[in-house]
């Protein structure tokens, strides 16, 4: 099984613990499950002098007798896992307590042709589409794109997912790819989908050095994809804190090469590929075996995250991301209808961004039916209803000029005259208006 598997393996079943009623761990289990962890990382993990100190602490923690009260083997191993993070602040390193999962896995591993293992991970990447959740094409022409993960195109499918959502974005004017809830995942899915951002000769991603191999292996960007490449798209990449892992690859790729704007907060800060080991038939461990090596920076985000390019708070990134992305089309086209389209939806989402917030008096002044619409004040809000349609809540993008969150095509001006209401202006996105005088 390569490595790309254990990966997902890790992933998506490893971080399942399973709940068995009145499972205890006795000591002698606790000494096995420490010395066995301590041996996996002497040989395995990527730095091996960490990997020394946590043994110092491991089995120092088991002479004092620190492990002794820990019965539960869920407690014991979330003891073990913090006591290895306390050392090397390493989030890919955790040891878990998982009896069905280990024996899916050893049965596996003694019989290449038991797929039992792989046809339970398949079934849960099929049940979060290959982590393609979401695909929108956004006023202006903006694609969005949420990945929650970068699942391997070990399996056929995940590629023909990826296929087709770069295929379905091929004709947007902007690209918006959602990674604040991705948690990671597989190399070669972010190769796959890096490529549809390039034309042209290929270019050098990112590298692995493997510590079990002492050898590095690169990752470029594919000679041949399906479909429309988007090389001159403007792309921006939204992150979070629970940005991690292979989602922090793709990011730190696009911000190096300079491809993409990201946008959001910092991210978790885990660069370490990890295997995993099985220690006994009750626990298993994550063990990082290598490390990211950046073409550029020659080093990598590990402990640190990757910082945005703008920094907004990640409930705001979305909107943000879309905002910087109708302004830099704005810039670009030469055609004044188009730039009048894209300072509606601008106006839109600054207000989104920087709501407006007037006073209640003022709004209480607005209120009143002008011919067939009507404005009242409700629970500090105003509402806006046309005869026979819905009612709508107003939302302030100036003191006089108000949208709607249902109505993205429609905005409502309200004209004063005198410190007086006097008339409502409808706004359409295609340039039309409409006004209607207030009723005395």
């Amino acid at each position: 099984m390569n490595i790309i598997l254990f990966i997902l393996f890790t992933m998506i079943f490893f971080s399942v613990t399973a709940q068995e009623e009145g499972k205890t761990i006795d000591r002698a289990e606790q000494k096995l499950v420490v010395d066995s962890v301590c041996t996996i990382l002497n040989a395995n993990y990527i730095y091996p002098e960490t990997a020394r100190k946590i043994e110092v602490l491991l089995q120092d923690n088991l002479l004092k007798g620190v492990y002794d009260p820990l019965t539960d083997p869920e407690v014991f191993a979330g003891q073990l896992t913090n006591d290895l993070q306390s050392v090397s602040s390493d989030k890919h390193l955790w040891v878990g307590y998982n009896p069905e999962q280990i024996a899916l896995l050893k049965k596996s591993q003694e019989n290449p042709d038991d797929k039992e293992y792989e046809r339970l991970l398949l079934d849960q990447l099929r049940k979060n589409n290959f982590g393609f959740r979401e695909l929108k094409i956004m006023e202006g022409n903006v694609g969005y794109l949420e990945l929650n993960q970068f699942s391997g195109t070990d399996f056929p499918e995940a590629g023909e997912a990826a296929i087709a959502a770069m295929t379905f974005l091929s004709h947007c004017d902007a690209i918006i790819i959602d990674l604040r809830g991705n948690g990671g995942g597989s190399p070669d899915m972010i190769q796959l989908i890096t490529s549809y951002l390039y034309e042209g000769e290929t270019q050098h991603l990112n590298s692995f050095y493997w510590r079990p191999e002492d050898k590095t292996v690169q990752f470029w960007t594919l000679p041949y994809v399906p479909g429309h490449r988007m090389p001159e798209v403007d792309v921006y990449v939204l992150t979070s804190p629970r940005t991690f892992s292979a989602a922090e690859e793709f990011t730190y790729n696009l911000k190096n090469m300079k491809r993409a704007v990201i946008v959001g907060e910092t991210t978790g800060g885990g660069a370490h590929p990890v295997n995993r080991k099985i220690i006994n038939d009750n626990f298993g461990i994550s063990v990082p075996t290598g490390k990211a090596i950046n073409p550029i920076t020659q080093t990598n985000w590990e402990g640190t995250g990757i910082k945005p390019c703008v920094e907004v708070p990640e409930k705001d990134a979305l909107a943000k991301a879309h905002l910087l992305a109708i302004d830099s089309l704005a810039r670009k086209t030469e055609d004044e209808k188009q730039k009048e389209a894209y300072k509606w939806i601008s106006e839109r989402l600054n207000a989104q961004l920087t709501p407006v917030i007037l006073d209640t008096k003022l709004l209480e002044k607005y209120t009143g039916t002008y011919g067939p619409r009507i404005i009242t004040f409700e629970n500090g809000s105003l509402y806006y209803q046309r005869e026979g349609r819905p009612k709508y809540k107003m939302i302030p993008v100036s003191e006089t000029l108000f949208m709607f969150d249902e109505l993205d095509y429609f905005m409502l001006e309200v004209i004063v005259e005198n410190g007086r209401a006097t008339a409502l202006i409808g706004h359409y996105d295609d340039g039309r208006t409409d006004r209607n005088e207030r009723l005395k």
